[in-house]
């Protein structure tokens, strides 16, 4: 972390927020091949909608063979789609969603221009981080970014209400309570993962409706491993940690045992680089991507987070190498823009400010910051610029990644931030911003299509048929964790038949939703179906049968001149 400061004079507000993207309208999209697009021309469209059973319930776009239809009435969308698919002059049929306009809350920092760059916004980095993108997908509800750090005014309002636990692990006299802050580090990180976002004050935090679990640490091993470890506990999706010791020390057992404790508990683990042009980053950074590790995009068991600048270049103080995961924004740097990065600030008098010996003791010749800004007539805000800054942001993401799809492994999430990064042309890993700058809208896209989860089937049958073939009817569903997600769909059904009591076995693999089963007369059968989806996921083995039908023998037709005989006698 380094400081810097300045003030802010006024604010501008931006539109309230707007509706969620990818909302069904009940309404179906037709293409239709050229030679059918003339007929729509000609206005010779009833044809095509008699023999679906649609009716005319949109634009259509002659110039591109577009027509929009709706069921008739008391009809279902599903199988007018596949009535549509079927005709030979549709190319393709596809449910209408209603698209929104792109969301960007309310928070005045998002859109006041910085009094001494007025190109930029006072927060610019957000929407360079792909934020904007991201929130119109998730928002963070229910996510928790554990802080190891020096506490946090839990009175701000940016603040308020964000802290579900404040925990006390510094036992050093005199440190106050877990919601407060001496020293004014925590307080400023704790602002940019998870401040109050569209509540028409202050600044946005990147993980949006993301809470707090504050562990107030006086950065003793003993007290980093225990946070590190009670943060776990509490549920966290992410912790982050915007400190380090000196580098070279040897690996400290305490830390390494917190950190594989909270990596085998599905914690996403972030700490920030060096504050200095190193390429050791010291502890818990190089614990997490430890030397050499870098280039590998699946090694590691969190991320090295350095600080990038408003050029796209590493942080001119920011640590580079083989230590370092990815890049988040710390610092602006170019001459004459706002110094640091903007975030919240405790009400208090500051340790950053005073030069006063907390567990952030000045080094030596260096002055107390004048980082502390008044921004909309509040001072509680303040600039500063360092790893420090960039690390929680990553955090933040990494926990809207995190709760958006919990299907996702740790390891998988930590991969998919390095992947989906933005990075130089020619792509690839590099010493100086390792996979790139985080995109949390390409990180969230990404999130969204993967897909763990087995779906669900059944089979219907008769329970009684007289003949040689039972009808068989297959249904299925591919779930998802929230709605945001995206499921493969069923690739196919396997069907499972059990004649008389006897041991199951697989009788057809079929994307039909019905078939025929040849059956013996006087047998009864038991099925049961198993669906693959796209992504591979399958279904377990039932432990009972979905249905169960007994075969009769067909009766006995007499010939009809001995029926003749029946009758006369």
């Amino acid at each position: 972390m380094r400081r810097r400061g300045i003030a802010i004079l006024g604010v501008a507000l931006l539109a309230p927020a707007c509706a969620r993207a990818d909302t069904p309208t009940g309404r179906v999209l037709v293409s239709l091949t050229a030679r059918a697009g003339a007929h729509v021309r000609a206005g010779k469209l009833h044809t095509l909608l008699a023999h679906t059973g649609a009716r005319r319930s949109g634009p259509e776009v002659p110039e591109i063979g577009l027509v929009t239809v709706s069921p008739l009435a008391g009809r279902t969308l599903a199988p007018l789609l596949r009535a549509l698919r079927a005709q030979p002059a549709v190319r393709s049929a596809e449910p209408e969603q209603r698209m929104a306009l792109r969301f960007v809350p309310n928070d005045p920092a998002l859109s006041a221009r910085d009094p001494v760059a007025a190109s930029v916004a006072v927060e610019w980095q957000l929407e360079r981080e792909g934020l904007y993108g991201a929130w119109d997908v998730t928002r963070g509800e229910g996510a928790r970014v554990g802080v190891v750090d020096t506490g946090a005014d839990g009175a701000h309002p940016d603040l308020a209400g964000k802290l579900d636990a404040a925990v006390q692990q510094d036992s050093s006299n005199g440190a106050g309570p877990a919601n407060s802050d001496q020293n004014g580090h925590g307080t400023h990180v704790a602002g940019l993962a998870c401040a109050n976002t569209n509540n028409g004050i202050g600044l946005a935090g990147a993980g949006y409706d993301c809470h707090l679990v504050i562990e107030r640490t006086d950065l003793t091993d003993a007290s980093v491993a225990a946070s590190i470890v009670d943060a776990t506990n509490r549920g966290v999706e992410s912790i982050n940690m915007s400190f380090g010791s000196t580098p070279g020390r040897a690996p400290v057992q305490a830390i390494v045992d917190a950190l594989d404790y909270a990596y085998s508990h599905g914690v996403v683990l972030v700490a920030a680089a060096a504050n200095n042009p190193d390429e050791q980053q010291g502890q818990p950074a190089d614990l997490l991507q430890p030397t050499g590790s870098g280039p590998d995009i699946a090694a590691g068991k969190g991320l090295t987070v350095t600080a990038a600048d408003f050029s796209d270049q590493r942080a001119s103080f920011a640590g580079f190498g083989s230590q370092i995961s990815l890049a988040a924004y710390g610092s602006f740097a170019a001459q004459g823009g706002p110094r640091g990065i903007f975030s919240t600030f405790p009400g208090n008098s500051t340790e950053l400010e005073t030069g006063g010996r907390g567990i952030l003791p000045l080094l030596p010749g260096q002055a107390p910051c004048a980082c502390r800004t008044t921004f909309a007539g509040d001072s509680r805000y303040a600039y500063l610029e360092g790893t420090s800054m960039a690390a929680p942001q990553v955090a933040a993401i990494a926990a809207l990644v995190r709760r958006l799809n919990p299907d996702i492994g740790v390891a998988e999430v930590v991969r998919l931030l390095k992947q989906t990064a933005r990075r130089p042309p020619g792509g690839g890993w590099a010493p100086d911003l390792g996979w790139g700058i985080v995109d949390a809208n390409a990180a969230v896209q990404v999130a969204r299509a993967i897909d763990h989860r087995p779906p669900s089937s059944s089979v219907s049958a008769p329970a009684q048929v007289r003949g040689r073939t039972i009808p068989l009817a297959l249904s299925g569903s591919d779930p998802v964790a929230n709605p945001a997600l995206i499921a493969s769909g069923i690739d196919h059904f396997d069907v499972y038949a059990s004649r008389d009591g006897g041991p199951y076995n697989k009788v057809a693999s079929t994307q039909a939703s019905s078939l025929e089963f040849a059956a013996r007369p006087g047998s009864r059968y038991a099925f049961y179906s198993v669906a693959t989806d796209r992504a591979g996921n399958r279904e377990a083995n039932h432990a009972q049968p979905d249905a169960t039908t007994a075969v009769v023998a067909p009766r006995r037709r007499h010939p009809r001149g001995q029926r003749r005989a029946q009758r006369r006698r």
